[in-house]
């Protein structure tokens, strides 16, 4: 058997891992290929284990990003910010379970990765609403931070210069008891 280096695509399947299986995971990780040609790619073995993305701490935190804890996003929800806008980038269903941060909208990242990049015409309506501006800052939250992340990442590569990170997300929102806005079917990008 061959053996083959790939990199393991941190944003797929590998987002649950544990934080230093996700940062193994980064790097190059061996794979071999059976004698039939197919590829199996190396696991962390902490698969399953839940990353949860409290501080940043990454050195490959996104460059000019903001990052803001339970405080500040509360504030923002209190009392928003016309400059301000806090993006939820769960999916529709798991906002139906848990309800989301009150005024925040919901661009869920993993089913429409492409949303930071479509016209502002299809935006509107894909989701109902209008895309923010370019000249708002995008706080992004998951319900771990690991999405938000890369959310701000895409965000950032599609010309918003302010963006940040709520790291503690959905999980921190809750524990520290935030108020919580009720997300009924039908709202959102995949409404009825």
């Amino acid at each position: 058997m061959a053996a083959r280096r790939t990199a393991v695509n941190l944003v797929g399947r590998f987002a649950r891992a544990s934080a230093p299986a996700c940062r193994a995971a980064t790097r190059w990780t061996n794979t071999s290929a059976s004698t039939l040609g197919t590829t199996r790619f190396a696991a962390p073995k902490a698969l399953g284990a839940r990353w949860y993305s409290v501080k940043n701490t990454d050195p490959d935190a996104i460059p000019g990003s903001t990052e803001w804890d339970f405080q500040m996003v509360r504030s923002q929800a209190n009392g928003p910010k016309q400059d301000v806008v806090l993006v939820d980038v769960r999916e529709p269903l798991e906002l139906q379970q848990t309800g989301k941060i009150p005024g925040a909208i919901n661009i869920p990242i993993t089913t429409a990765i492409q949303s930071f990049h479509i016209s502002p015409e299809d935006f509107a309506d894909m989701y109902g609403f209008d895309r923010p501006t370019k000249d708002k800052e995008l706080i992004f939250y998951c319900k771990a931070g690991v999405r938000a992340k890369a959310a701000a990442g895409l965000a950032k590569n599609a010309g918003w210069e302010k963006v940040g990170v709520y790291y503690g997300s959905w999980l921190d929102w809750e524990r520290e008891g935030g108020e919580v806005e009720k997300v009924k079917r039908g709202e959102g990008p995949e409404r009825d």
